[in-house]
């Protein structure tokens, strides 16, 4: 395996044995004689651990333990040699729970300051604050609104009758559009994306260099707003790396919006040694152990024993202005600080910043997030 490029100060090491599997974790603060306690870093897709390696130096600066694992099915954790056709079991959203539970009690801790999640790792940080607020005292979502538990079960069906459930046709509705599209986390799930972006046409690299450049703030047609509910007519509103043209897969999606080599050589939140490493982790394992968090997992019903709970501990919410992520569920942000969230501490929109919010503005996000820890 190639080295990490890491700045000094952050350690990589595997961890065996922890729910069944082994883990690759990055920490800072690891040597502090009187921590403050540990935060919990969870990194989204088709990123990686390294994708928090420019907040975990400050945060560990203020006297914390500061962990982040490759989320299993990710980089050097256990499962990501799996198929489409392998155990979704172990993916399940209570598994992945156990996962971070096991890890903190590994490290010798019986609590967490904060746990903090960008893109999918906010919906597997949400999972972990509304589950066990007794071990998750804080939560951080980055990029993505977490969407909660089930709504409670419905009262009184054994002596009243209750009206037929509503079919959510999303997906038919997108494919009448013209174009015809299909939103991103549908194809997903289907068996032909891991090969379509594992052996995209223009090779590995260059894939996810267009693809994080196109979800960035340095991709200029990115200008985000609240959209009006959830219909194909409001939804084709959104890029194509969402809600992509019927026929095409991400590698071809995201073709057009190769940066050239002067932005390349421009971009200082992901120069090139860095985007290396992603590639060459990638070029290793492919992507479905990630994808397999897309799939509609049969085990996860098992969450509907959380149905009506809420989020008892203090939360925040961070994005880059120039993210779409926040508003792909429309009403999503508005029902997490609204309803979800017991003790919301605020939003907040970074300038200059896409969807890698961590990456591009690290600066700003240490300062929210020791802002909002702290006070």
């Amino acid at each position: 395996m190639n080295p990490i490029p890491l700045p000094n100060g952050i350690r990589s090491r595997v961890l065996q044995d922890i729910n069944g599997a082994s883990f690759h974790i990055l920490e800072a603060g690891h040597d502090l004689k009187n921590s403050k306690g540990l935060l919990l870093l969870i990194h989204g897709f088709p990123e990686l651990a390294f994708s928090w390696r420019k907040v975990m130096l400050p945060l560990a600066g203020r006297g914390y333990h500061v962990i982040a694992p490759d989320v299993r099915g990710y980089g050097r954790s256990s499962n990501t040699d799996v198929e489409f056709s392998s155990d979704l079991r172990p993916f399940s959203s209570l598994n992945k729970i156990q996962d971070m539970l096991a890890l903190v009690a590994a490290l010798g801790y019986q609590s967490v300051i904060s746990v903090i999640g960008h893109d999918q790792g906010a919906t597997l940080a949400g999972w972990c604050a509304l589950s066990r607020p007794d071990i998750f005292k804080s939560l951080a979502l980055m990029s993505s609104p977490f969407r909660g538990a089930p709504t409670p079960l419905p009262l009184n069906t054994a002596n009243t009758p209750q009206p037929p459930v509503k079919i959510n046709r999303i997906a038919e509705e997108l494919a009448q559009l013209n174009p015809p599209r299909k939103y991103y986390q549908h194809y997903y799930a289907t068996e032909a994306a891991n090969q379509n972006m594992w052996h995209a046409q223009q090779g590995l690299k260059t894939f996810l260099r267009a693809y994080y450049h196109m979800k960035s703030a340095d991709w200029d047609k990115n200008d985000p707003f609240p959209l009006k509910e959830l219909s194909a007519s409001e939804w084709e509103k959104l890029p194509r790396y969402y809600v992509m043209d019927l026929h095409m897969g991400m590698a071809e999606t995201v073709l057009p919006a190769t940066p050239q080599q002067a932005e390349i050589e421009a971009c200082r939140w992901l120069p090139d040694n860095e985007l290396e490493f992603y590639a060459h982790e990638y070029a290793r394992t492919g992507f479905q152990g990630g994808l397999q968090g897309y799939r509609n997992n049969p085990y996860d019903k098992d969450l509907n024993v959380f149905a009506g709970r809420k989020i008892e501990v203090p939360s925040v919410f961070i994005s880059g202005k120039k993210d779409w992520g926040t508003y792909q569920t429309p009403g999503g942000l508005q029902n997490f600080a609204g309803k979800l969230s017991t003790q919301y501490r605020g939003t907040h929109f970074i300038d200059h910043a896409g969807h890698w919010v961590q990456q591009e503005q690290p600066e700003v996000v240490c300062k929210l997030l020791i802002e909002f820890i702290e006070h």
